[in-house]
């Protein structure tokens, strides 16, 4: 009974992150650009304003090297955030509702295929 339930957990997480493997990556980079004023991505990624963001899926929140996050971040990540397909949606979709006290000002964005286009796109770049 344990190892179905299990099972089946495992199996749920598995197509819940599948949706985002649906989104347009060649979009999300479009989309991106909203985001680039403050975010990279790429070879020889760096900080600006915000992080870069090589990496980002899977990433505890709050670690990205070189990077003064904000102490309300740096909590997140050491209470357990980590940058899932899942969190990311909520993330961009209004970042002040998961982690409250962040310095990011960006207010989300509103439509959900944008959103899972940045997100596949964000997972064409793993950590350098």
């Amino acid at each position: 009974m344990i190892r179905a339930l299990a099972f089946g957990a495992l199996a749920l997480a598995i197509s819940a992150g599948s949706v985002y493997a649906a989104g347009d990556a060649a979009a999300g980079e479009t989309v991106f650009q909203k985001c680039s004023t403050c975010h990279a991505v790429g070879p020889g990624a760096a900080n600006k304003v915000g992080p870069e963001l090589n990496g980002v899926v899977g990433r505890t929140a709050g670690t990205a090297a070189d990077f003064k996050y904000s102490d309300a971040m740096i909590e997140a990540g050491k209470g357990g955030l980590v940058w899932t397909p899942d969190k990311l949606d909520a993330w961009l979709k209004k970042p002040k509702d998961v982690v409250a006290g962040t310095k990011m000002t960006f207010a989300g964005l509103t439509d959900q295929a944008d959103i899972d286009n940045v997100i596949a796109y964000l997972q064409t770049f793993p950590a350098n």
